[in-house]
């Protein structure tokens, strides 16, 4: 009798371990992007509080004065070298593109195993950033920024969700995933203070509006 009892509890510890396993399978991502960690809502605050609201400015903007895609190790550039960062079990050929690997999108919540189905989304647009104050900058200057792989300023999302955002500022796009508001708008306003960026009114009045929910 207790053999057959121990038999049965192992059968039942097995099952229940089996349960486990199989959730763990159709549960979560299966890959999440490693965007630098931004800073805290409370220090985004007070980071926002210090941008100078200005009017912003497109005249002269041509995405070329944004080197981009730079070499970063070897063979791999930025965005190889996000594309590797952001994903599960990437593999790459000699020239550093992914052949294979696993990305999931925090902005619209999809898992893509192609590296073509991925844009690198600049999380302050080039525009944006010309707009607020980086025309003044040297060329050099604009491309540390469009290349920055320190602040939270790069990331790799699905390519049309990142296509529909093209050039907008959070008051007029946010990611559909409003788990990650908190998330981008952090990012967003450390990196514009980093780099002394200005801000319009609108686009100060959605950042401090979902600061204040985070």
């Amino acid at each position: 009798m207790p053999k057959v009892y121990a038999r049965r509890r192992l059968s039942i510890l097995a099952a229940i371990t089996g349960l486990i396993a199989m959730a763990s399978v159709f549960t979560g991502p299966t890959a999440s992007a490693a965007l630098p960690t931004p800073v805290s809502a409370a220090t985004a605050r007070t980071y926002l509080a210090s941008l100078t609201v200005a009017t912003e400015n497109r005249t002269g903007y041509n995405r070329d004065l944004f080197p981009h895609w730079i070499t970063i190790s070897g063979a791999c550039n930025t965005r190889e070298t996000v594309l590797k960062r952001d994903g599960s079990g990437v593999v790459t050929d000699s020239a550093c593109a992914s052949t294979s690997g696993s990305w999931y999108s925090v902005y619209d919540g999809a898992t893509w195993t192609a590296a073509s189905d991925l844009d690198i989304d600049h999380l302050v647009p080039l525009a944006e950033a010309w707009d607020s104050g980086a025309s003044a900058w040297t060329t050099a200057q604009r491309q540390a920024f469009a290349n920055d792989l320190t602040r939270p300023q790069l990331i790799a999302v699905t390519d049309n969700v990142n296509q529909a955002k093209g050039d907008q500022d959070p008051a007029t796009w946010m990611p559909s995933r409003t788990a990650y508001a908190c998330t981008y708008v952090r990012a967003w306003v450390q990196v514009k203070y980093y780099y002394n960026l200005k801000v319009d009114s609108a686009e100060k009045s959605k950042l401090t509006s979902v600061l204040s929910g985070c």
